[in-house]
């Protein structure tokens, strides 16, 4: 039986938070890699992450700190990755230890800048992790909603079964519930196109379409990640399960969603550059958008929403006109 043996997180932003609360509460230890030594003396301090989820306390003598990734990736055995997409690299290029024979799970929601590939990919191709040591965490998630202690649901992608369900076993508690897949690939893409889609919803949100137009927006979306995911992965899936479809819904309506939030503040009038200033949060989904627009230019997918979002965000498209033409695609 696969033991995950010791874990640790990698990243300080509220996802990571909410994952190392979840994991503590069964391991009561874990490790915690942060780039900032101020940021990691002064959650010692006051006990809970000084800039995300401040109202999660934690029993620091719990926790191994530690800006040095070298120190963590060695002394522990499974390392879950929850950094921002586009620092990604950054991170790793800091990395003298060998991740091969590490159990890697991955709950970034984004492609690794420039290679326009999934993060258990680039894992896989670059440091030479086997695929049946890579891992993903999907699902309908917001990490203030985890950080209240609120019902959720997450899916464990991995193609060794048994791995992924001593991972998920990690996680279950009272207000987690999981299940595993084989489809890594497939939650990762779907879990940067959901961003893309808020972004959409938001877009459309900010320029008074009302709720009828949005559902409707939505159920444009599931088929042109269907379309995407077949093609990119072409097993036999259910997009209507919840680390799919439910992820998508969460994101795409809920007023936790930063991607969401971003796309209102374009369809209001925003630049991008003064809406990233002014919501002080990544919003994933920029990125994704770009990544996911390079990546279809080899794939030649149907994707009419995405295309739609790059061109607001980065041919500087009026809002009003690109989804005007949205619209008209619609049926």
């Amino acid at each position: 039986m696969f033991d995950c043996g010791k874990i640790a997180i990698i990243g300080g932003g509220s996802w990571a938070t909410a994952i190392a609360k979840i994991v503590i509460g069964h391991t009561h230890h874990i490790g915690w890699y942060m780039r900032r030594d101020d940021s990691i003396e002064e959650f010692k301090r006051i006990g809970h992450n000084p800039n995300y989820l401040t109202s999660v306390h934690f029993n620091t003598n719990e926790i191994f700190f530690s800006s040095d990734i070298n120190r963590i990736v060695e002394a522990y055995d499974t390392l879950v990755f929850v950094v921002p997409s586009p620092y990604l690299k950054n991170h790793l290029k800091k990395l003298k230890t060998r991740l091969r024979d590490k159990f890697i799970v991955t709950a970034i929601k984004g492609l690794v800048s420039d290679d326009n590939i999934a993060c258990s990919e680039y894992f896989h191709e670059v440091y030479d992790v086997p695929e049946e040591n890579l891992a993903c965490i999907g699902g309908p998630s917001h990490a203030e909603e985890v950080a209240l202690e609120r019902l959720s649901y997450l899916t464990i992608g991995c193609s060794d079964q048994e791995k992924a369900q001593a991972f998920a076993d990690v996680l279950d508690s009272e207000f987690i519930k999981t299940k595993t897949s084989s489809d890594v690939i497939g939650i990762e893409y779907s879990s940067v196109l959901k961003n893309v889609y808020a972004i959409a919803s938001g877009i459309c949100s900010g320029l008074k379409y009302g709720d009828n137009f949005q559902a409707v927006l939505i159920s444009n979306a599931v088929q042109e990640m269907s379309r995407f995911l077949t093609a990119i992965n072409p097993i036999e899936r259910s997009v209507y399960d919840s680390v799919y479809l439910g992820d998508l819904l969460v994101t795409g309506y809920s007023k936790f969603s930063r991607n969401r939030t971003f796309g209102t503040m374009i369809g209001k009038g925003y630049s991008v550059k003064s809406a990233q200033i002014e919501m002080e949060m990544i919003a994933e989904g920029f990125f994704g958008t770009k990544c996911m627009k390079e990546k279809n230019r080899h794939m030649h997918v149907n994707m009419p929403i995405l295309d739609a979002v790059y061109n607001i965000l980065y041919e500087r498209i009026s809002p009003q006109i690109e989804i005007k033409l949205l619209t008209d695609s619609f049926r």
